[in-house]
């Protein structure tokens, strides 16, 4: 069994996701992309002590990246947006909109 803090890797800080924090109770992380659904909410239940009705995922694919004559590519990402209980709250973006 790996560690919860294995599978979530940090949270998604943008206006979209701060925005969903506050008027809808859903929170948005990067985890591990080979992470399912159950893993993520496991996770989430057990760093935070809160408990989670939904997980959604989507996995952001690696674009290409040019440097001169060099060609690359970005990492493959998976996202989870993570809705919880009515009364339950993360305390991530605190710092942020203060």
């Amino acid at each position: 069994m790996r560690s919860p803090h294995d599978i979530i890797i940090k949270p998604l800080v943008t206006e979209k996701a701060v925005n969903l924090a506050q008027e809808q109770n859903k929170y948005a992380f990067y985890v591990d992309r080979h992470a399912n659904k159950i893993e993520i909410k496991k996770a989430v239940e057990e760093l935070f002590n809160v408990k989670v009705t939904a997980v959604n995922t989507m996995t952001e694919k690696g674009k290409k990246k040019r440097v001169g004559r060099f060609v690359g590519l970005k990492p493959v990402r998976k996202k989870a947006i993570v809705t919880l209980n009515e009364g339950d709250k993360i305390n991530i973006f605190e710092e942020l909109l203060s």
